[in-house]
């Protein structure tokens, strides 16, 4: 490859730099998944979600099936998996959602709010894929989305306070992002 080819922009697809970003947050998410275990539904998925978004926008989503792909591979696709397929991606379209240009001092209370949100509704959303899947009614969907309530309250309030990161880390970004050459 000559060097004018070298410096031509690209008119589609991913540069190197981002395949290897985006495969490397995508096993983070992950990695931290698996290092926070211990802890009952408190991760930094919804943060890395939110973040990636701000920073990366539609190409978050890449990261974001990195990461699904990893725990289906990792945990066994089952039917626990299934719902996997969207329910990040709901948190990841209200982030797309949000004013790009948001202050930051309402960024710094948007981002932990929505953050906290999905996690207190994430059986919510994952109970329509568990009454297709299991047969439930609506009252059984009810009395699961019921009895995995208190796990949504702490996943909500590990959001919640992983959330408070999303507005350091997405500066961050921005300014790593701005010392690569292109």
């Amino acid at each position: 490859m000559n060097s004018s080819t070298q410096n031509k922009p690209q008119k589609s697809g991913l540069a190197v730099w981002e395949m290897a970003l985006f495969a490397m947050f995508g096993a983070m998410m992950y990695g931290s998944k698996v290092a926070m275990a211990v802890l009952p539904n408190i991760h930094l998925i919804g943060m890395f979600v939110m973040t990636l978004t701000v920073v990366f926008r539609k190409k978050a989503l890449i990261p974001l099936y990195v990461y699904v792909t990893l725990e289906g591979l990792f945990g066994g696709f089952s039917l626990w998996w299934i719902p996997y397929l969207y329910v990040w991606t709901v948190l990841w379209g209200v982030t797309m959602l949000l004013p790009k240009t948001m202050p930051k001092k309402v960024a710094c209370i948007v981002y932990p709010l929505v953050c906290a949100l999905h996690g207190l509704l994430f059986g919510v959303l994952y109970a329509p894929a568990q009454a297709l899947l299991f047969h439930l009614n609506f009252k059984q969907m009810l009395a699961w989305i019921a009895a995995g309530f208190p796990f949504d309250a702490l996943h909500g309030l590990g959001n919640l306070v992983a959330g408070c990161l999303i507005v350091p880390l997405s500066e961050l970004l921005f300014t790593l992002l701005k010392k690569i050459p292109r």
